[in-house]
């Protein structure tokens, strides 16, 4: 299935397509949960707002990040980790929204991954221009579980690599709704995001929203 950026902001109809053995797109399969997602994000915001991290080098991070789950993904000087509470509110991270873990799950099991308890999702917010490098998600204990990634807003050139860093990436476009499912033998492929094109979604305007499960223990 080819897409053009330019053309569409959305694939309308569900499809799956297989990346590498372990790794599936779910063409649109967010889109029934989209209603009920926007208010649990908008909620999760308000007690989590987002923040840019800082890398262990000090760096900046252009896409702003925030967490809900029992857990949440951070970083700073001292390094990546998952803690129990916000460093910036000094409260537990809000709980994962029954509506998350209905998604999650069931793109999962869509994808062969029966019975994923996701711990911690990541929430990603970029505008055009922004970007995520070719990274590795290993900073979790258990990788027997899948990665699970929604996308929703504006599209993305999603690159998926192999597992060393300068392996040839597939470019792969993402649209509002789709979900991208990596595990077994992928789950420690690199990955990343190219820089945004200039767009707008008609429910929420120029960013793309990127919502990542993981079974973190």
């Amino acid at each position: 299935m080819t897409f053009d950026l330019f053309d569409a902001l959305e694939a309308t109809e569900q499809s799956q397509e297989q990346l590498a053995p372990g790794a599936f797109v779910l063409r649109a399969f967010a889109l029934p949960y989209v209603q009920q997602l926007l208010p649990a994000l908008a909620a999760i915001e308000q007690a989590s707002p987002f923040r840019h991290l800082i890398t262990p080098g000090g760096f900046r991070m252009s896409v702003a990040m925030t967490c809900c789950g029992e857990l949440g993904w951070t970083s700073d000087r001292r390094g990546y980790r998952y803690s129990a509470i916000d460093p910036d509110t000094g409260r537990h991270w809000p709980p994962l929204p029954t509506v998350f873990l209905q998604l999650a799950q069931s793109a999962a099991a869509q994808a062969g991954f029966d019975g994923f308890m996701p711990e911690a999702c990541l929430i990603n917010r970029y505008e055009p221009g922004t970007r995520l490098t070719l990274h590795q998600d290993k900073d979790e204990l258990d990788y027997g579980a899948p990665i699970v990634s929604v996308s929703l807003g504006i599209p993305a050139m999603f690159l998926f690599g192999g597992n060393a860093r300068n392996d040839k990436a597939a470019r792969v476009p993402l649209f509002h709704g789709d979900v991208v499912v990596w595990g077994g033998p992928d789950r420690l492929r690199f990955h990343g995001i190219l820089p945004l094109k200039e767009a707008e979604h008609s429910l929420l305007g120029r960013q793309r929203i990127n919502l990542t499960f993981r079974k973190v223990a």
